[in-house]
């Protein structure tokens, strides 16, 4: 052969190449269950992480739940569980949104790897040795620099059914409706911290679903919605703690004396956060008496409202309107009665906002009935964290009744109507 014929064969296989290496197919990589898997990038939205998703009940195993993104309700879908692959626990979960069919989902994934460009007539069609899901949902494999890909057909993935009856059983048909109806909770998540400063979070997670439930039956569109202070007040109406603002009555104060832990020492120390006018302190106080008569008892009793707390050392009281429990440390005043010496020196009430440095001795009991879920979450997490310090080893908190703190970190002490927790 002509050297001529040489070099232009060269140049023409030289061109072919070049042709097949054309990038016309560019896909986000990702790797699964210790396999490399590709997505059209054209059904990427964007690439996002979380450590949180809502729980939707009555869902498909593999539905997450829903998650917020930027106020849009989205599914979540674990691709583990989809294609029956061994979970994996992260902090932090990595997910590829997707728009499929002008609708969003999310999809995790175990890592997000990089963008590839390949030429499309490289894609080879699927077979059942290139992965370990079902082939319907693999639209192609491809070998890009010495890494095989498995290309994923998320249309397919999103419209699983059962195609021969007509039938299109789709993730939405899963989640659509609950995804509605966190749409609207999230709407009074977002309501009652400007209404009534009361904050969602984890630690009213549970009353919150449970009286949204309540609040939705028989309404729809904008009645859902809390449109003012009014409505606020009527949704959060069950959420108090029994006798608040008031003295507890015998029974509540029963409950709380039953729960309250045995100590050998000689002083019991209390911190009543938000504590109001003072009954609460009141009545804490005698129940205390009562519980450790021969321990020198000291309640350290906060609030931020100054016209109050300057008013509760020197109450008076009806004797009718104080509890039977209390009136053995009653004493008779020019207009009415008062606590006894014994009861007031045992009591440190303070202005003082507990979002700032709170400086107290190791605490034998906590008092914050219904505090915490008014004050921003960020605030919530930091008094957790300064309660299980403070805290006594066996001590005691008392949150409010529709009040739940996290069991990894403590563990329940009491039933409702009385939310008291121990610590560990």
């Amino acid at each position: 052969m002509a050297v001529k014929d040489l070099v232009q064969l060269n140049t023409e296989l030289k061109e072919q190449k070049e042709r097949a290496d054309d990038v016309d197919f560019k896909m986000i990589t990702f790797s699964l269950g210790g396999k490399d898997y590709g997505v059209d990038i054209m059904n990427i939205k964007e690439i996002a992480k979380a450590d949180k998703f809502t729980y939707v009940p009555n869902t498909a195993s593999y539905v997450r739940g829903v998650y917020n993104l930027r106020g849009d309700i989205i599914p979540i879908v674990d691709l583990r569980n989809f294609f029956h692959l061994p979970a994996e626990e992260r902090s932090v979960e990595n997910m590829l949104i997707l728009r499929i069919d002008e609708r969003v989902y999310g999809t995790i994934v175990d890592r997000i790897d990089k963008v590839v460009g390949i030429n499309s007539a490289s894609i080879q069609p699927p077979h059942p040795i290139f992965g370990d899901i079902n082939i319907k949902f693999i639209s192609g494999v491809v070998e890009k620099e010495g890494n095989l890909y498995i290309i994923l057909d998320m249309v397919r993935i999103f419209s699983v059914g059962d195609d021969d009856k007509g039938k299109r059983d789709t993730v939405d048909s899963y989640v659509e409706p609950a995804a509605k109806a966190e749409s609207a909770l999230d709407f009074i998540r977002q309501s009652l911290p400007a209404l009534k400063h009361f904050y969602p979070g984890e630690i009213n997670e549970n009353w919150l679903r449970s009286r949204y439930a309540a609040w939705s039956t028989g309404r729809a569109g904008e009645a859902l919605q809390l449109k003012d202070s009014r409505e606020a007040d009527d949704f959060l109406a069950g959420f108090y703690s029994p006798c608040s603002g008031s003295f507890w009555s015998e029974e509540y104060a029963a409950l709380v004396k039953a729960a309250l832990p045995d100590s050998a020492s000689t002083q019991i120390n209390v911190w009543n956060a938000g504590c109001g006018k003072g009954h609460e302190t009141y009545s804490l106080a005698c129940i205390l008496k009562e519980r450790y008569p021969d321990c020198r008892i000291k309640i350290w009793a906060n609030d931020n409202d100054l016209l109050i707390i300057s008013q509760a050392p020197n109450m008076l009281f009806d004797l009718e309107d104080v509890p039977g429990y209390c009136r053995s440390y009653m004493v008779r005043a020019a207009n009415g009665y008062s606590f006894n010496q014994e009861i007031k020196d045992s009591i440190l009430f303070e202005y003082h906002d507990i979002r700032n440095d709170n400086s107290l001795p190791e605490l034998d009991v906590i008092l914050v009935r219904d505090l915490l879920s008014f004050l921003p979450v960020e605030s919530q997490g930091t008094l957790q964290a300064e309660f299980g310090e403070k805290l006594k080893h066996k001590g005691m908190i008392i949150v409010g009744r529709n009040e739940e703190l996290p069991e990894s970190q403590w563990r329940s002490a009491a039933r409702q109507p009385l939310s008291a927790y121990m610590h560990p």
